[in-house]
């Protein structure tokens, strides 16, 4: 069989494969299969560490370390412990997102936004960079747990089941933390003048 040929078919193979099966290639030293959980996984890691807090430049360190962590850890990744993959994955990144938001840190080239492309009127993209600056503002006065539930919920699309495992409470508890942060953000935004605070998820 010619070597593009053999290559592709397995790659095929891999494309096609579960996490935990990746996961097991990846315990014995597979390069090819941990490329495809990195691109299988890294985009929607980076949108969560971007909603728990962490901003340009600081995301994508976030990510790099949580994928060398499930390099160096894959040997003892039990998939048998009842936890998929994305489960364990994104409480990685979750811990490195709160232990980088204890550390004090000032602000960084990466974290300057680039000017936005004028693609909409003036006043309606300044209404609505106005809008998500002080969501992000009442998403930072959110106790981390309360945030960490709303960013796994609302923004990464987890049940309230699957952000428990991930946070490692019961689905009670991320209910409760949900609950709380709503109302918190909706009086928050209320106090701020944002009309229409309803919208809070």
């Amino acid at each position: 069989m010619d070597a593009n040929v053999r290559g592709a078919s397995v790659q095929s193979l891999l494309d096609g494969a579960t996490d935990e099966d990746l996961m097991e290639r990846v315990s014995a030293g597979d390069r090819a299969a941990f490329a495809v959980l990195v691109r299988r996984h890294a985009a929607r890691a980076l949108a969560l560490a971007r909603r728990l807090g962490c901003g340009a430049g600081e995301d994508e360190d976030i990510v790099q370390e949580a994928m060398v962590r499930v390099w160096r850890a894959a040997e003892r990744w039990n998939p048998d412990g009842g936890a998929r993959f994305t489960t364990w994955f994104h409480r990685i990144v979750l811990n490195l997102c709160l232990d980088r938001r204890r550390r004090p840190a000032g602000l960084t080239l990466e974290e300057i936004a680039e000017p936005e492309a004028p693609e909409r009127p003036a006043p309606q993209r300044i209404a609505e960079r106005q809008t998500a600056d002080l969501l992000s503002q009442a998403l930072d006065g959110l106790p981390e747990r309360q945030r960490a539930a709303v960013a796994l919920c609302y923004y990464d699309d987890h049940t309230a089941a699957e952000a428990a495992a991930v946070m490692g409470v019961t689905t009670g508890a991320v209910e409760q933390m949900l609950t709380r942060a709503r109302r918190a953000l909706r009086g928050r935004l209320q106090t701020l003048g944002v009309m229409g605070a309803e919208w809070v998820p």
